[in-house]
């Protein structure tokens, strides 16, 4: 009966050594993480951060960067490179881009839209420019060079 009361005893004081103050709040949680999703896309001299999604190819396509390639133009509104690897992908139906939208078409093309229009076909998010303001000018017509960097 003494060493059950005393195994008992263990156990409660190991439990109350795991209280509040030592487990992180799921604000501070969130926040860690989205301190992680933070990148800068650097375009003709100028810095755009950027808010990725919190995914799996997010979180791989960080994992790969800095990033840096000549991205080119499509339909006067896109501008897209085609990685080396494949991405995890898990499109969906988006119904609507916005300027500063990073997607992912299917599993390796990566696609920077610089204007707001409807579509039909599915992507998977990665993420946005923060502040898309000039995106457009800036990234201009034809090949443009992209970093995206940590």
């Amino acid at each position: 009966m003494k060493k059950l009361f005393v195994a008992i005893c263990a156990v409660a004081l190991l439990i109350m050594g795991c209280g509040e103050d030592n487990l992180a709040t799921s604000a501070e949680v969130k926040e860690a993480s989205q301190v992680q999703n933070h990148i800068a896309v650097q375009i003709g001299g100028r810095t755009f951060p950027a808010t990725l999604e919190d995914n799996p190819t997010a979180r791989a396509f960080i994992e790969r960067l800095p990033l840096e390639f000549d991205m080119q133009d499509l339909n006067s509104n896109e501008k897209y490179f085609y990685l080396s690897k494949d991405l995890p992908s898990d499109s969906l139906h988006v119904k609507q881009i916005h300027a500063g939208d990073l997607m992912l078409f299917g599993s390796n093309c990566l696609v920077l839209f610089y204007k707001d229009f409807a579509t039909s076909y599915s992507y998977t998010r990665l993420g946005k420019i923060d502040a898309p303001t000039d995106l457009e000018k800036i990234l201009g017509k034809g090949n443009v060079r992209v970093q995206f960097v940590k």
